[in-house]
């Protein structure tokens, strides 16, 4: 899929909620019609072949580590939020459908626990 399991390259790797055992971020991508979630995963490859880096409009900075994959298609603006982590390790947060002109602070504290929870334990990702 968007993976790349040749040691020398970046890899992209999902939050991994412990209680349910599933991705919040690869239910949401399944949960997008065909042609929303391949611009989603040819925006998630591209984050990759760039290292994570990505200048506006395609991610932002939103605090400390964590930034915002940006996917606009037509009306639907779809957020991931995301890190580079140790190991050339880019993990994806949380993703949620922007309905505002301004990210909701629920949305970003959100994924600022998930970072949190990633760090202090790094088998929340797979």
């Amino acid at each position: 899929m968007i993976y790349n399991e040749d040691g020398s390259s970046y890899k992209v790797k999902f939050y991994l909620d412990i209680k349910s055992g599933r991705s919040p971020v690869k239910d949401y991508i399944d949960k997008l019609n065909d042609r929303e979630r391949a611009k989603v995963l040819k925006y998630i490859e591209f984050l990759r072949e760039n290292k994570g880096v990505l200048d506006e409009p395609y991610s932002k900075h939103i605090n400390g580590k964590v930034r915002e994959l940006r996917v606009d298609f037509a009306r639907q603006h779809h957020r991931i939020f995301y890190f580079i982590f140790v190991g050339r390790n880019i993990i994806l947060l949380h993703a949620f459908l922007k309905k505002t002109p301004k990210t909701p602070t629920g949305e970003i504290k959100r994924a600022e626990e998930r970072y949190k929870n990633v760090i202090s334990n790094q088998k929340l990702y797979e």
